[in-house]
């Protein structure tokens, strides 16, 4: 196996087409028409392949797999659509002929390079569908790359090495999910590509968590970021925020108090008041966590904690975004990559009050205002939550700064680049996360008022956030503390 892992992409190509067992077809349409080609330059092709086909023009596209409703080519529903189709046909004109013998593959992608202006950058949907034992049902494996080199050859060239990368993974390591998504970069590099979605399905890989190995795709580096709908399915970031306004709630969510849903009502409610009504359908609301904010008080991820903190927020109806961002900059700076729509972000006060502190940028050489001017792109919206201090509610509005930063909030509060949350519930603001959290572990008599009723239901169920008890079997034991 580690052997295997610094094979070149030509030897991973001849010893599949070596392999009499495979066979398979390639459907590749856009700008990705480089991987059957590394087979065929690999030698022994004739073992390995039926077909290869590009249905480059849009018609002929159509005419085969059908149209999309979104009208777009380079996206999931066509990958699936081509993957369907092509498969399809494999096992009705060879099924009878080889079928016994043949673990049958059908290899897609749709997908595009940069442009000659390099105002559009590639980025493409690749899958498998693939049998692991003749006859077998088939399982997929479908993945979303965005490209980074700045010439179109070398994208190209690195999506064929990715297919094939892809093809070999699904046959040598599917029993190995870690090595299966890291040698997905095999001789290629962060810097060329990221992949910023994956996802297994089918009869061989129905104990796979497709959030784990979407969780790891941040956390080995692979991508920046990593979404989920409430549903607590994988979603590919550009293609859920295309078009879309979006809502940004940064937090921990250890666990979601009152505190954290009434920012989420009050600030959607504010944003979509900022918005034409006929933009209001086109809003995504997200509540996203650093892989920083997944660790539980040491160097290394806490994965359950992480799952049950999705579960919760997916259950509440929230989309989640887990990332890589420590700085806001950072985020809203990916996010306005993928969406040319209207930004906003909720922050506490006592963020604000982090932010506007000068010591944190002295790696800035223009410090602060530099700190500013990359977090205020793209008419980004900051709201501000307040919390509680000798019973009086911080503000953004009754925030006191050095005198010689107060020109600097004057014109983002004229030019409405920061605002309050104006009518945030004053009765919850006394519920601090930190305590919650700590009464939770010690069942401290008051705690389940303090966050939804679904909250305190799965955190009791599930012994979730060190709640004092213990799953026996399906039964749960409480644990005198």
């Amino acid at each position: 196996m580690e052997d295997e892992k610094i094979m070149s992409t030509r030897q991973k190509a001849l010893k599949i087409n070596l392999d009499t067992s495979i066979y398979g077809s390639f459907a590749e349409i856009g700008a990705g028409q480089e991987t059957a080609a590394i087979f065929f330059k690999a030698g022994g092709a004739s073992g390995t392949i039926a077909k290869t086909m590009s249905a480059y023009d849009m018609t002929f596209s159509d005419a085969i797999y059908g149209k999309e409703e979104s009208g777009r080519y380079v996206c999931e529903p066509r990958l699936m659509k081509m993957l369907a189709k092509e498969f399809s046909l494999l096992e009705l004109r060879l099924g009878e002929k080889r079928g016994e013998t043949t673990k049958f593959f059908a290899f897609a992608n749709t997908v595009t390079t940069i442009n000659y202006t390099r105002t559009v950058q590639g980025h493409g949907w690749l899958g498998v569908r693939f049998q692991l034992y003749p006859q077998s049902p088939p399982n997929d494996v479908i993945i979303h790359v965005r490209m980074s080199d700045k010439d179109a050859i070398l994208q190209q060239q690195a999506y064929g090495i990715l297919g094939v990368n892809l093809i070999y993974a699904c046959f040598f390591y599917h029993q190995d999910p870690k090595t299966f998504v890291l040698s997905l970069m095999d001789n290629l590099s962060r810097e060329r590509i990221e992949i910023d979605m994956i996802r297994f399905s089918g009869p061989d890989f129905k104990n796979i968590d497709n959030r784990l190995i979407t969780l790891k795709l941040v956390l080995f580096g692979l991508a920046d970021a990593a979404m989920f709908n409430p549903k607590a399915e994988m979603l590919q970031p550009a293609d859920a925020l295309y078009k879309k306004n979006v809502l940004i709630l940064r937090g921990r969510f250890r666990p979601v108090t009152h505190v954290n849903m009434d920012m989420f009502r009050k600030a959607k409610r504010q944003f979509l008041t900022d918005l034409p009504p006929d933009e209001h359908d086109k809003t995504v609301v997200l509540a996203e966590l650093t892989l920083q904010d997944l660790k539980a008080g040491n160097t290394d991820i806490d994965i359950q904690d992480f799952l049950d903190r999705v579960d919760i927020l997916c259950t509440l109806g929230q989309n989640v975004m887990i990332s890589n961002f420590q700085e806001h900059s950072k985020l809203i700076s990916y996010i306005s990559q993928l969406t040319k729509k209207k930004i906003a972000i909720v922050i506490g006060r006592l963020i604000i009050e982090q932010l506007c502190d000068p010591s944190r940028y002295s790696n800035l050489r223009g410090g602060l205002l530099e700190a500013f001017s990359r977090l205020f792109i793209n008419d980004l919206h900051v709201y501000v939550y307040p919390y509680l201090k000798d019973g009086i509610p911080q503000t953004f509005e009754n925030l006191e700064v050095n005198p010689t930063l107060q020109p600097l909030i004057e014109y983002l509060r004229i030019n409405g680049k920061i605002t309050d949350i104006v009518d945030y519930d004053e009765e919850v603001l006394n519920i601090y996360s930190e305590k919650v959290l700590e009464m939770v572990r010690t069942n401290q008599e008051g705690w389940e008022e303090m966050v939804p009723e679904i909250v305190a239901k799965k955190i009791k169920e599930n012994c979730l956030f060190g709640f004092p008890c213990v799953i026996v079997g399906e039964k749960r034991r409480f644990v005198e503390t």
